[in-house]
């Protein structure tokens, strides 16, 4: 279905050589939701993966993307995607089964047990900062965004040493808070109220209070902890992850426009 060039047999023997190699930690991705895959399909996928010993598990589920293959066949009628119901239930026995197995989510769809939380994403996900090395590679520093050259041979010809620079930001007080807010709701640690604040107020003096709604109503659904220091994401909070991200940063919209779930 997903035209992957491995099949099952060979996750394990992959996992086998690597640590034969010497590497210690080991992470699996899976995907559920596909189409035709059943609750008990996706249970037996889960056990399977836990029977390999990972330390880390990504558990997707699955999304249509523009121009790929999956994508044109759901266009064309010719597979039927997962309901939104049955895809909720997949995900919410997978949050059980793996905390079941010593496994607690830190991120949406992220999984560890302890102190085997994955510190490349978790950079991301809490706007650190990051150099760019290599062609197509991305960097964050200082509030500036910018992307290396995607083309090797303009790469390779880049005069005293300096790696060319294609879609530069710069930086951007409402588009920063923007994405603390949309990385941040989306791990379990979550975000500072103060910091957050402190930032609303720089872009915009009614910012807090806009914000302060935003929260407020994201208890009231059941998305947010209530909790006066730190906006963290429920379970539930977990399965409408866009949308509570979406609320948030509509605040900072000035028109104030109510976002709609």
């Amino acid at each position: 279905m997903l035209e992957r060039w491995h099949d099952p047999d060979n996750v394990g023997r992959a996992i086998q050589l690597a640590r034969g190699a010497g590497i210690g930690r080991a992470s699996l991705d899976l995907i559920f939701a596909i189409p035709g895959q059943t609750c008990q399909a996706w249970d037996a996928d889960l056990r399977r993966a836990l029977a390999l010993d990972p330390d880390h598990l990504s558990c997707y589920c699955l999304t249509f993307e523009p121009g790929t293959a999956i994508t044109q066949k759901r266009d064309m009628g010719r597979i039927v995607p997962t309901s939104d119901e049955v895809a909720a239930e997949m995900q919410e026995h997978c949050l059980r089964t793996l905390d079941a197995a010593g496994f607690a989510r830190y991120e949406v769809s992220n999984f560890a047990r302890p102190g085997e939380a994955c510190r490349h994403n978790l950079a991301y996900w809490r706007q650190d900062q990051w150099l760019a090395a290599g062609p197509s590679a991305s960097a964050h520093v200082g509030g500036h965004r910018w992307k290396v050259d995607p083309h090797l041979d303009r790469y390779l010809s880049a005069q005293d040493d300096l790696a060319p620079v294609t879609d530069h930001e710069t930086p951007d007080p409402r588009r920063a808070l923007a994405e603390r807010l949309m990385t941040g709701l989306r791990i379990a640690e979550g975000v500072a109220v103060a910091s957050i604040m402190s930032a609303g107020a720089d872009v915009d003096p009614a910012g807090p209070e806009r914000l302060q709604r935003a929260a407020r109503d994201a208890v009231a659904r059941g998305w947010l902890h209530d909790d006066d220091a730190t906006w963290r994401p429920t379970d539930t909070g977990f399965l409408f992850a866009d949308a509570l991200a979406l609320s948030f940063m509509s605040a900072l919209d000035p028109d104030d426009r109510s976002p709609r779930a």
